[in-house]
């Protein structure tokens, strides 16, 4: 099953998308995809729609954020060898966990803002793990069980400001639009093998990213389990599982990053595609996390 919010920002209507590909509406059964929904029986009884029942909607539509309300957005750094091997970083033998802000939570085709003073944004294509039963302690061997579903995320990054300004990454990674997800939540049910999933990010039509979530250093059941230990997870929490190589601060022979007007396009097989337009910082400009 996939789950989805279109429409305007701020007036987003909960939807799924069927098999030939046509967004049909939920909105007659559910008020929104929220994290109590994608909890345990909540997901149960979507599945039990038939989605020819449902209506169509017609016309192009704005994706938003799959799933509105979530309380913790967690990232896993460094997460493919060859990554680590372009930023000139060795290879964890722990998960690298970071966190990236609610705030910036973007839809997937919503336009990205270089913030004020940005020398160095930076793209990465990377897995979402969306959490649909609360997790704490969990065994490795059980920690997909508390797995609703996974989503596409470009995990965008200012990497002056997250290696060159003191302190942790986080700044470097929570700026304002800097959290496309979606367009899809895809239940767990339709991925029957996470762990070998292509994924791919291009740069104004040229390939910068290619990868396969196999090559992954630690896999999404080991980092359910890690990051469980150190935090109880909660449905509607995202982590965003890592990278594989070809970002901006990998190129060779030199570095070169993001500018207004550049467009990224981005995707994981069988969880869709992303594209996204870059826009200058202004005053009035803002995020939006619906």
């Amino acid at each position: 099953m996939k789950l989805l919010r279109y429409g305007p920002k701020g007036h987003e209507k909960p939807g799924m998308l069927d098999d030939g590909g046509a967004i049909r509406d939920l909105s007659g059964h559910v008020a929104d995809i929220t994290p109590a929904l994608i909890h345990g029986d909540g997901l149960k009884g979507l599945m039990r729609i038939d989605p020819a029942s449902l209506p169509v909607v017609q016309g192009p539509v704005r994706y938003g954020v799959p799933v509105i309300g979530s309380r913790k957005f967690i990232a896993i750094g460094l997460n493919f060898a060859d990554h680590a091997a372009e930023s000139n970083l060795p290879e964890p033998s722990e998960p690298v966990v970071f966190m990236k802000a609610i705030s910036c939570l973007n839809g997937p085709n919503d336009d990205v803002t270089i913030p004020r003073g940005s020398l160095k944004t930076d793209w990465e294509v990377e897995l979402g793990v969306v959490i649909g039963k609360r997790a704490s302690y969990v065994e490795q061997v059980n920690a997909l069980d508390h797995v609703a579903g996974y989503v596409l995320i470009n995990d965008v990054s200012e990497r002056a400001f997250q290696t060159e300004r003191g302190g942790t990454w986080d700044k470097g990674k929570g700026c304002d639009t800097f959290g496309p997800v979606g367009p899809w939540l895809v239940t767990s049910d339709e991925v029957p093998d996470v762990q070998n999933l292509d994924m791919w990010l291009d740069l104004n039509g040229k390939r910068m990213q290619t990868g396969n979530t196999r090559t992954m250093i630690f896999g999404v059941a080991e980092i359910v389990s890690y990051v469980s230990q150190f935090m109880t997870l909660e449905p509607g929490d995202l982590i965003t599982t890592g990278t594989p190589p070809g970002v901006g601060l990998g190129q060779k022979p030199e570095p070169f990053y993001l500018k207004p007007g550049d467009v990224m396009r981005l995707g994981i097989e069988g969880l869709g595609e992303q594209s996204q337009t870059l826009v200058p910082w202004c005053a009035a400009g803002s995020g939006d996390v619906a």
